[in-house]
């Protein structure tokens, strides 16, 4: 029974803490509790599990390096930044100002204050990336304009949850760096690959309100004439627009022989700075060129746009990273409120405040994570996971398909942090085996845990709505009538379609990779390593093999430019008369420096081929002595009693200093 419990102590420790979730546990600690109770049993049962269990109390002493190591990862820094910008924006009104500008700009049409909700919702998530900011913000402002000109309470509440949840797939969104972390991917191929499907998400959102103003135009009114307080002039706002799209791409044509594929980027800066002037110009000089409405549409709209390129556009022009992006956002997002006029100390206090909560609690997620990898590492945990998903039927789709289905039942009751932090690592080994491209697997995974915020009834969206949402009837400082509350029920079944549409948007990403893959530079993390070969030059049409017939060891040959047991190197024929500095040649490539033959020295002739001149223990072979160790003179022969070099000498060198035999005694 306990060989069986160890050698299976991977799926046990798995389902416990699945089950401690279950419980109600905090994650933090469900994580750091289950990690250090099975590493107990662990050691106590190593010697049972035939080398499936590889913990030891030592083990313990690489936590703190462990958790060290993961609190200094620069990427993360970015967290604590963009909540402070969002908290900062937020509270600074710009939310508040975009809603009613562009609930003004579409207010005309049937369906104009939705559209207006998900169009701002996509620029909050671009500025802010913080789900519970939009939401609750958007509830606050809209859902009462909403409910006053006669939205159907299930079409708004749906629209203003499912529109605060694109914080969670447009760049810069928290998750997505997260998961760039986990997934050994550069953050700025997560985002570059993240941007088309967070445009065709929103554009699916307005599709539906689209639809929707034709088959139910009573759920989706336009709003009155007396609602529209800026009035009209699109006419004048069209007209900038083509204007500032004309110097946009005058800017492009002028500066892309210049700087190349980046030219777009600050090309469509120029044109945004261009407008915005012209309607600061237009409010405070009074030139009268734009309408109310065009001038009011530009001034709202250009600064967060401008602030999106602060940090969007830096970390895709590869001018700063997603960190130091996020500290330029945070600086932004604070310059923005001080032109506003509503920066405080309370306002900085209250970002400062969710920043650094939000930042504790992803740091006690990943203090548990590390303890609970440790042990489940230990037991073999990941290759368990690895060989389950590997031997999946289907592949990579198949695959892929299993992990978004999983992802999409536990985001019923886990937060896309724990998600990021527990159930992530462990997928990178099968997904790195399988050869699944990392960001398009990240980007899938993304859209899969936005769902995690529209579930009914454990959505974390609709509980932000929930609790700002009216819940007894009140009466309307506008129209004088009573309104009646938001039920659960109602947000439940307005989640319902917008639930629907992001599960659509992750399949079309699983069918059609081509939305992911197709942008950013992916090479430098998920490309194989480039092979590298090495080419030696032939030298003087190569070397004969080894053992060549015809070449007799040590015979005369093999001191004419070849070596012993070889035949003779090509054009070094033993039967040529020797030139200057030949016998220091190689063949093809000349005499090496420092071996070339002195002008004027006399030319040593060949050796008779029976008796050839023995090359010294100094000498290479057809080389001759290296510089330094020439042979000396020849002297007298010695006579014949007498030992070479002495007892203490070597062969060919002489008696080494110090060693030299005593003078012979008279």
């Amino acid at each position: 029974m306990m060989e069986l419990i160890a050698q299976n102590m991977a799926p046990i420790m798995f389902a416990s803490l699945i089950i401690f979730l279950l419980l109600g546990y905090p994650v933090a600690f469900s994580l750091a509790a289950n990690g250090l109770l099975f590493f107990l049993i662990g050691v106590e049962l190593a010697p049972l599990s035939g080398g499936s269990i590889n913990l030891d109390w030592a083990l313990l002493g690489s936590l703190p390096n462990r958790m060290w190591t993961q609190f200094s990862n620069d990427t993360l820094l970015a967290i604590p930044f963009f909540t402070l910008m969002g908290i900062i924006l937020e509270k600074s009104g710009m939310a508040e100002d975009l809603l009613d500008t562009i609930g003004q700009l579409f207010g005309p049409i049937r369906g104009g204050l939705a559209y207006a909700v998900i169009l701002v919702g996509a620029l909050l998530a671009a500025t802010t990336g913080i789900v519970a900011a939009s939401v609750i913000a958007m509830g606050l402002i809209s859902l009462p304009i909403m409910m006053r000109y006669g939205y159907d309470r299930r079409v708004a509440a749906g629209t203003i949850a499912a529109s605060g949840t694109l914080a969670q797939i447009v760049p810069p969104s928290l998750v997505l760096i997260v998961l760039a972390d986990q997934l050994q991917v550069r953050v700025g191929d997560m985002y570059a690959g993240a941007i088309v499907p967070s445009l065709i998400l929103t554009g699916c959102y307005i599709l539906f309100i689209f639809l929707l103003s034709i088959l139910k135009p009573d759920y989706v009114p336009a709003l009155p004439p007396e609602a529209r307080t800026l009035g009209h002039g699109i006419t004048s706002l069209l007209v900038m627009l083509i204007l500032t799209a004309a110097i946009s791409y005058g800017a492009y044509a002028w500066l892309h022989p210049k700087i190349g594929v980046d030219a777009d980027i600050v090309a469509m800066a120029v044109g945004a700075g261009f407008a915005y002037l012209v309607a600061l110009a237009n409010r405070y000089l009074k030139l009268g060129v734009l309408s109310r409405l065009a001038e009011q549409v530009i001034i709202v709209l250009i600064p967060p746009l401008a602030l999106i390129f602060l940090v969007l556009g830096t970390i895709f022009l590869g001018l700063a990273t997603p960190t130091e992006g996020g500290a330029m956002g945070a600086a932004g997002a604070l310059i923005l409120a001080v032109l506003k006029g509503r920066l405080s100390f309370d306002l900085l206090r209250q970002g400062v405040y969710s920043a650094t909560r939000l930042s504790a609690f992803v740091m006690f997620i990943m203090m548990g994570a590390r303890v609970f990898s440790l042990t489940f590492y230990g037991v073999n945990g990941h290759l368990w996971i690895e060989h389950l998903l590997v031997s999946l039927p289907g592949g990579e789709l198949g695959f892929v398909i299993f992990v978004a289905v999983l992802v999409f039942l536990l985001a019923f009751f886990l937060d896309y942090f724990e998600l990021a932090f527990i159930i992530v690592p462990l997928l990178v080994a099968p997904a790195k085996a399988i050869g699944i491209d990392m960001a398009w697997f990240g980007v899938i995974l993304g859209l899969v845990m936005q769902t995690s915020f529209m579930h009914p009834p454990f959505g974390f969206s609709l509980h932000f709505l929930r609790s700002v949402a009216p819940r007894l009837p009140y009466k309307d400082a506008v129209t004088g009538r009573t309104i009646q509350p938001v039920t659960s029920g109602q947000i439940y079944l307005g989640a319902l379609p917008f639930m629907f549409i992001q599960l659509a948007m992750a399949v079309l990403v699983i069918l059609v990779p081509g939305f992911v893959t197709g942008f950013g530079d992916k090479t430098a993390t998920n490309a194989p390593a480039a092979q590298t070969t090495f080419e030696l030059p032939t030298l003087g049409g190569g070397l004969p093999p080894l053992g060549a017939p015809g070449a007799p060891a040590g015979g005369a040959d093999s001191s004419v430019g070849g070596l012993p047991g070889l035949a003779p190197l090509p054009n070094m024929a033993p039967s040529a008369p020797p030139t200057p500095g030949a016998a220091s040649d190689l063949p093809g490539l000349g005499t090496p420096p420092g071996l070339a033959t002195q002008p004027g020295a006399p030319v040593t002739p060949a050796a008779p081929a029976a008796t050839p001149t023995p090359a010294g223990a100094n000498s290479l072979p057809g080389l001759g002595a290296p510089p330094g160790l020439d042979a000396p003179a020849p002297a007298p022969a010695a006579p014949a009693t007498a030992p070479i070099g002495g007892a203490n000498g070597l062969p060919g060198l002489g008696t080494p200093p110090g060693l030299e035999p005593p003078a012979a005694t008279q």
